[in-house]
């Protein structure tokens, strides 16, 4: 058989773990599509000769492209953000900024993965990232992982212990009722997933004050809606995107992240009222304030 016929029968048939791993390592499914292209160029090009074990060899060419694209993912990031805002009606702020609905596919992805942990996992350096997706997602050796990183592996250890810190996260606030928080904010979500108009009204306080800043709502003033009706049909109108959304310890309190090609778009704090009911919703999209927010990954 022809090498270059063998490489490629070989490389199709990891084309599934490969995906998976670019994918947790990038967040995005296009961006994991195109990662895994591009190891096949590589591939395709290379001297596999001296290569004993082709999966890990494969695994490390395309962790090697996702770093480099998560590199400059950072860099992007790091110029300056001037959205361009304008001077018109509030609009919903469960649906603006959102850029519509994504694909089936990137919904179930996200569903398989955990939307809270690639929001966590965005939050770390690209070498912490390859490091913990490698090892504790893949079990690949920290001795595999160093020289694509440039450290040893012991430097790749702490890496890895620092990503699962972070993913972990800080302890709840003082006195909160976790459980209680997340059985609240689960309903409220899967009404929202089923547009179920009458539950959500239920889970609200009548007295419900919903404010969102001016990035979720695309305008040049933060929204604020007021009352059950007004909250809940907002929230009812953005069943879609509740697909890509999921509960998170955010600032130590159970809210909900909503991720947007890989990228947390939009946090969502509650405030619970002595009767258990949601009196009060803060969706925040700015970018400055979604840096300074400390979200870690809830148990089970």
């Amino acid at each position: 058989m022809d090498e270059n016929v063998w490489l490629a029968e070989r490389f199709e048939e990891q084309r599934s773990r490969l995906r998976a791993a670019a994918y947790r390592m990038l967040g995005s499914a296009s961006d994991a599509e195109d990662a895994v292209q591009e190891a096949w160029l590589r591939v395709s090009r290379a001297d596999t000769g001296e290569v004993q074990n082709l999966a890990a060899w494969l695994t490390t060419v395309v962790a090697r492209v996702c770093l480099n694209m998560l590199r400059a993912r950072d860099h992007r990031r790091e110029e300056p953000f001037d959205p361009q805002v304008v001077d018109a009606p509030a609009a919903n702020p469960f649906t603006a900024a959102q850029g519509g609905s994504g694909p089936e596919q990137e919904a179930m992805l996200a569903d398989s993965v955990g939307i809270a942990l690639l929001v966590v996992l965005d939050t770390l350096t690209p070498a912490e990232r390859i490091a913990f997706v490698l090892h504790d997602m893949f079990a690949v050796p920290f001795d595999e992982i160093g020289p694509m990183l440039d450290r040893n592996p012991a430097a790749v250890r702490q890496l890895a212990s620092r990503a699962r810190r972070r993913v972990k996260g800080a302890e709840p606030a003082p006195g909160a009722d976790v459980a209680r928080q997340r059985r609240v904010v689960d309903a409220y979500l899967a009404a929202a997933r089923g547009g179920d108009f009458e539950a959500l009204v239920e889970l609200l306080d009548p007295d419900v004050v919903l404010r969102a800043d001016q990035f979720v709502s695309l305008t040049s003033r933060p929204v604020e809606l007021r009352g059950a009706a007004v909250v809940a049909k907002g929230a009812h109108a953005a069943a879609p995107r509740a697909r890509f959304t999921q509960a998170a310890l955010i600032d130590g309190a159970v809210g909900l992240v909503m991720m947007s090609e890989g990228r947390l778009a939009v946090a969502i704090a509650f405030t619970l009222t002595p009767e258990g009911r949601i009196g009060g919703i803060d969706v925040v999209a700015e970018p400055r304030r979604l840096r300074a927010l400390e979200i870690a990954v809830l148990d089970g």
